[in-house]
């Protein structure tokens, strides 16, 4: 099989997701007992997840958010008054998808932002 053609035309249709996992897939040995139809899933795959990190990175850099912070990162014993369960159940996203609404609020200086 001619690996370059095959990279450089992946290159040329803008799959460079594809064109990566192919060259890594090339050089393994391991790679020789995978059924072509598993190299193509994996090859779709890295695709689909490059494009979707490319356009997360794109909306996060259009975002402009001031901090970098994650659900991860709040403290829970300042005294704030946040209710764990309450919040991880806002983190899944589902009030979204259900269309509700939210309202922060809360006195001046308490890190609503």
């Amino acid at each position: 099989m001619l690996k370059h053609p095959t990279l450089d035309q992946l290159h040329v249709l803008g799959l460079y997701g594809m064109a990566k996992a192919f060259a890594e897939l090339a050089e393994t040995d391991e790679a020789k007992g995978i059924d072509r139809n598993d190299w193509l899933a994996l090859l779709l795959d890295r695709e689909a997840s490059l494009r979707r990190d490319k356009r997360l990175t794109a909306r996060l850099r259009a975002a402009k958010l001031r901090q970098q912070a994650s659900i991860e990162d709040v403290d829970y014993r300042a005294a704030r008054g946040l209710d764990r369960a309450l919040f991880q159940k806002l983190a899944e996203g589902q009030w979204i998808d259900a269309h509700d609404n939210l309202a922060l609020v809360g006195p001046a200086g308490v890190g609503k932002s």
